[in-house]
């Protein structure tokens, strides 16, 4: 009996040790992790968005539209950049992230589809102003400041170099702003 159990215990340790693939995730490479917004950007709130794009242009509000796919590195390393532009503008803006393989293939598309705006390259990111009219159409991966420069232009803030320094922060870090530095013994 105990042989029995012994050999039970052995190959089960077997199938767990060598048949269980563990699950990795990964910033830089191009394999598929799943919806890149909660692993990544750290807000899985952003997807699906809220409004359609033709709904965004009836409300008179500008519109952050942009194109990804869960499995591109560029569009995984965006993902952070898109989250930090939704804590500054995410209330005042419709932020519509739009995976590419949930827009249908067809010949043509009216302007408020957003298959009317992929060039080919992802990610792809376009602002509207208010009006519905394009103020930003640019593949790849844009930096936070240069999104915040035209949103600061939409909004008709002051520029940058006017006005209080946006301070960037890293994804993930521990806030030890809670308490003074005195305080904190």
């Amino acid at each position: 009996m105990l042989n029995v159990l012994r050999s039970i215990l052995v190959s089960l340790l077997a199938v767990l040790v060598i048949g269980v693939a563990p699950a990795w995730a990964g910033l830089t490479d191009d394999h598929y992790d799943g919806n890149i917004f909660p692993l990544y950007g750290g807000n899985g709130s952003l997807v699906p968005p809220r409004v359609t794009l033709a709904e965004s242009f009836q409300r008179d509000k500008p519109t952050l539209l942009v194109l990804y796919v869960d499995d591109s590195k560029d569009c995984k390393e965006y993902t952070s950049v898109l989250s930090q532009l939704d804590a500054y503008y995410g209330r005042a803006t419709d932020f519509i992230f739009l995976s590419l393989d949930s827009i249908a293939p067809k010949a043509q598309y009216d302007r408020t589809e957003p298959g009317y705006y992929y060039k080919g390259l992802l990610p792809q990111t376009v602002v509207f102003d208010p009006s519905g009219n394009v103020v930003l159409d640019e593949a790849g991966v844009l930096s936070f400041e240069q999104i915040d420069d035209v949103f600061r232009e939409v909004f008709d803030l002051l520029p940058r170099s006017e006005s209080v320094e946006l301070r960037r922060r890293q994804i993930n870090e521990v806030n030890v702003e809670l308490v003074p530095a005195n305080e904190a013994k």
